[in-house]
């Protein structure tokens, strides 16, 4: 049985490299790719797209919600391309909460066995190691976490 590989993305760089890591260090596994819509967080989901996190839409409003699904689906299709390129399929989805608890839930929810994920998310300043979202998933991961720079 094909191993089963999850990453995370949020649309920031180093989520990319981890979509690279996964799609070219394990060619014969399942590959996951979820999204989480953060609604603590008003430009989580869009930021990438240069939309006023908060002016309009109103943050919390269905539109700002439609705004982060369509931000999703943007991001799946990116993947979905480069995964083709590796004659992958992918499983993508989206889900709506606290990114680390969200990803830890999906683990278990999808018997995962191994997730790459990007060491930091879109805080490209940070002087951390490791980001808030990294960190709480590796200590929270019942399975092998590699983060990617």
């Amino acid at each position: 049985m094909a191993p089963q590989i999850l990453v995370p993305l949020d649309g920031s760089p180093l989520g990319n490299n981890a979509l690279s890591v996964a799609l070219e260090d394990y060619p014969d596994a399942e590959l996951h790719v979820l999204h989480v819509v953060d609604p603590s967080e008003p430009g989580y989901s869009y930021a990438s797209l240069g939309v006023d996190a908060y002016g309009s839409p109103q943050h919390g409003s269905q539109a700002w919600y439609d705004r982060a699904d369509e931000y999703a689906a943007e991001l799946f299709e990116t993947a979905r391309e480069r995964a083709a390129d590796h004659d992958v399929d992918l499983t993508t989805e989206t889900r709506v909460g606290r990114p680390d608890r969200e990803i830890v839930r999906y683990i278990e929810d999808n018997d995962i066995d191994h997730v790459i994920l990007g060491s930091h998310g879109r805080d490209r300043e940070s002087q951390t190691l490791v980001g808030g979202v990294a960190e709480a998933v590796v200590f929270r991961s019942p399975v092998r976490v590699t983060l990617v720079k």
